[in-house]
């Protein structure tokens, strides 16, 4: 069976999380697409070449905890927006985007642009204070010294560089269904986007 769900959604939206939980309940496979452009931003803070990095990419065994600092998110959403590493990173998206057994994306630009055909796309977002809350709450967790002002004005600065981007810009496909999770627990976020996902594989 070839199904694709496709979550997109700015950061701290909690569509990773959503995507996680809905590969588990379904038996598909995951992968973070945002972890491809930290990959590649974390070697583009070691000096090497973005578009080089991209070219040069292995998908699997991405190191997520590694790849998960404000700096590296910073230099992911500049190096997101380099029309050369996108190309070279969307062979790979699109081929486990229909790979057999289904397959769940998350990104900003799945529904869009990596897999238009997906069968079910959800586009996943809350306010700039819920996301901000969220990444502030994550990064202090991980032992980082931060601000929730300073990661309020990075998540609003990171939203208009990704919204306003010339190449694949944030927004939700037309035929996306919207899930603010601002106001939502995550077994409630869960459960609104599994109920989307069940309608389109008729479960």
């Amino acid at each position: 069976m070839i199904f694709t769900v496709a979550i997109d959604g700015p950061a701290a939206s909690g569509k990773g999380t959503i995507a996680k939980a809905l590969a588990r309940e379904l038996g598909f496979a995951h992968l973070d697409t945002g972890l491809l452009y930290r990959a590649v931003a974390a070697k583009s803070l070691e000096g090497q070449d973005p578009v080089e990095a991209a070219q040069g990419l292995d998908p699997g065994g991405l190191d997520g905890a590694r790849l998960r600092t404000a700096a590296v998110a910073q230099e992911a959403s500049r190096v997101a927006a380099i029309p050369a590493v996108r190309v070279a990173l969307l062979d790979v998206q699109k081929a486990f985007a229909r790979r057999e057994g289904g397959a769940v994306m998350d990104g900003r630009d799945i529904g869009t642009v990596i897999c238009p055909e997906a069968e079910a796309k959800l586009f996943v977002t809350a306010s700039a204070e819920a996301r901000a809350g969220r990444r502030y709450r994550e990064l202090v967790a991980a032992g980082q010294e931060v601000t929730l002002e300073g990661t309020l004005a990075e998540v609003r600065a990171r939203d208009a560089r990704d919204a306003g981007r010339d190449v694949a810009p944030l927004r939700p496909a037309g035929d996306a269904v919207v899930i603010d999770t601002s106001g939502l627990g995550i077994e409630e976020a869960v459960s609104a986007a599994l109920a989307v996902v069940r309608e389109r594989l008729g479960r």
